[in-house]
């Protein structure tokens, strides 16, 4: 091989290395606000003003109101979702961009249902947009993700109410 051959050999490596580089954010779309927040679930409430169910009651709509004031940063909510996700979860971290108590511990709890990571739903529901039952059935086809939700919810539920009872 002759030094020209060599060098431009280099040279072209170098460049598609460099095109690489370049082009990657942009083909990939990862230069975007990772740290975006977005409503990660729709609350009870709104869920109950924009589609009125006929069982729908006074006291229903009391429960998701006091389930909705407890913020995701709460203390008392963080300890009680610990023993839900992964043993070593930096629960500060994991509750960060949910809008709601309630939206971070129906997440949770369905990573914990589901067997699908949270980090994946959280990222899937935060940053993609994405309702936790899309997120889900993306993650694992095989599940009945509304039925999943359903349980996940009422058990959130749960959970802040308990929270918001003891507070």
């Amino acid at each position: 091989m002759t030094l020209g051959k060599a060098t431009g050999l280099v040279a072209g490596f170098i460049g598609a290395i460099a095109l690489g580089v370049w082009v990657g954010p942009h083909v990939t779309n990862t230069n975007r606000d990772i740290n975006a927040t977005a409503p990660a679930v729709v609350s009870p409430a709104a869920n109950a003003t924009s589609t009125p169910r006929a069982s729908s009651s006074r006291a229903e709509s009391a429960i998701a109101r006091e389930a909705a004031a407890v913020p995701a940063t709460a203390p008392a909510l963080r300890d009680r979702l610990a023993p839900v996700l992964t043993q070593g979860t930096n629960m500060e971290m994991a509750a960060k961009g949910f809008t709601s108590g309630e939206a971070f511990a129906t997440v949770a709890y369905a990573s914990r249902n589901t067997q699908v990571p949270f980090v994946v739903l959280k990222h899937r529901v935060l940053n993609e947009h994405r309702t936790l039952a899309d997120a889900i059935a993306m993650s694992n086809p095989g599940i009945n993700a509304a039925h999943a939700v359903t349980v996940a919810r009422a058990q959130a539920r749960a959970e802040v109410l308990s929270v918001e009872k003891t507070s």
